[in-house]
């Protein structure tokens, strides 16, 4: 397949944004688990470094881990409002990583079609 430094950062950070998106699913429906602490993710540090250091974009070191805000009486920390508001911008990220993906394969279907 042909493949780009562009394509490549793309597809890395469909990943992270998935996985992040699994996270923030995972924090709501735990949102009233007494003792439950927020997950949260970071991918884009690992990804950024990447990127500068000329390294193939991969999310294999992404990580995540337990968020250390305050818990409420029960030991639990999710803020609900907090993680809706990460969900919306999550998946308004992932469309626009989808559709930079798009307009890159679309150039590459042009570029076929007149040879």
């Amino acid at each position: 397949m042909i493949e780009d430094r562009t394509q490549v950062a793309l597809h890395a950070a469909l990943d992270g944004l998935s996985q992040r998106q699994r996270v923030t699913a995972d924090n709501i429906a735990n949102v009233n688990t007494p003792g439950f602490l927020a997950g949260v993710t970071d991918f884009e540090s690992t990804l950024k470094s990447q990127l500068a250091d000329g390294e193939r974009a991969t999310l294999e070191s992404g990580s995540i881990a337990r968020s250390l805000q305050p818990t409420r009486t029960d030991g639990n920390n999710v803020n609900l409002d907090t993680e809706v508001t990460t969900a919306t911008e999550t998946g308004l990220r992932y469309q626009l990583a989808i559709n930079a993906l798009d307009g890159k394969y679309a150039l590459l279907r042009a570029a076929m079609r007149t040879q």
